[in-house]
């Protein structure tokens, strides 16, 4: 496994940061692989890989790189840069652009764990990999970025409660469970591949939420670490927190559904954006949800978080135990 060693000063300054260049690049790695996880993936393929993959068909080299950059253990790490506070995705891009050439060659033969294709030996690698996330960025994310942007927010919102519930570890165990753990010792596992341990105290350490169910590490010796991970599944996908019917016959399947969302907190705009809802309908089964002491709201900063209270809690459990009965 690979870890990170780090002191409690830069786990305590560890902070989330969004980045439309990492939705960008977890968007092209949904793409290469074509399998969804969930049915909300399966609806954004359809729609985007036989374009996708009519456009690698015309261009055999960077159909090459790709899946080269891609790798068979590793992603090639000039096509991850480690994302910064505020970057735009061009400027993400731009940094793939600006890679050297022999870096790059490099770089794929580290993923590839061998050499490289006799294809791959030119110097226009990192302008080919920087075209086609751009076409990535327009055609398939920047349309849907400010919904996306809003669904990383919430799942920010939520992990920043549950770092005030049950500490920084607790986070670091669940943004990819299997892969991501808290060894103690201050030591961070964050994949499971086998390499030498990376001292990173004292450098600023990023958890970079994507909406693809996908995730990986990059870093900027000896300053910035991100660890880049697939936001809450309810987030990305509503349909994976099912509503238990007898909890839609009681308040309604659009209410009820806003109510298992709220095991984290969530803003009205953030609710909107997942639910699909209009902001008027959300607004009205939280003040009927408030009113019956199943939510609870606080503010944080400029926003106002919802969550479900014990009551609520009790009510979706009480539900979900109905439905495995009958089953």
């Amino acid at each position: 496994m690979g870890w990170w060693q780090l002191n409690a000063d830069t786990l305590a300054r560890s902070r989330f940061l969004l980045s439309p260049f990492a939705e960008t690049f977890a968007s092209l790695r949904l793409l290469h692989g074509g399998t969804a996880a969930h049915p909300g993936e399966r609806h954004w393929l359809d729609a985007h890989l036989p374009a996708y993959r009519a456009r690698l068909a015309a261009d055999p080299v960077t159909a090459l790189l790709i899946r080269a950059g891609l790798g068979r253990v590793w992603t090639a790490d000039f096509l991850t840069p480690t994302p910064r506070d505020g970057e735009s995705v061009e400027a993400g891009i731009a940094r793939v652009r600006s890679a050297r050439p022999d870096e790059a060659r490099a770089h794929l033969r580290v993923a590839l764990a061998g050499p490289l294709p006799a294809a791959l030996e030119r110097d226009d690698l990192p302008g080919r990999a920087a075209e086609l996330l751009t076409y990535v960025w327009e055609v398939t994310v920047r349309p849907t970025w400010e919904r996306r942007r809003r669904i990383l927010e919430a799942d920010v919102f939520a992990r920043t409660a549950q770092v005030s519930r049950g500490g920084w570890a607790e986070v670091l165990d669940s943004v990819r469970p299997g892969r991501t753990r808290w060894l103690g010792a201050n030591r961070l596992q964050v994949n499971l591949h086998e390499h030498p341990p990376r001292e990173i105290s004292g450098a600023d350490l990023l958890l970079v939420p994507v909406t693809p169910r996908t995730g990986w590490v990059s870093w900027e010796e000896p300053d910035r670490y991100a660890l880049v991970y697939p936001c809450a599944g309810a987030l990305s996908d509503p349909a994976a927190q099912a509503v238990p019917a007898a909890l839609a016959a009681l308040l309604g399947g659009a209410r009820a559904g806003v109510l298992v969302l709220l095991d984290a907190p969530l803003s009205t705009t953030h609710l909107t954006a997942v639910t699909g809802q209009g902001l008027g309908s959300v607004g009205r089964h939280l003040r009927v949800l408030l009113d019956a002491g199943l939510v609870e709201r606080r503010r944080a900063g400029r926003s106002v978080l919802y969550s479900r209270t014990a009551a609520g809690d009790v009510l979706v459990e009480a539900g979900t135990r109905a439905v495995t009965a009958r089953s």
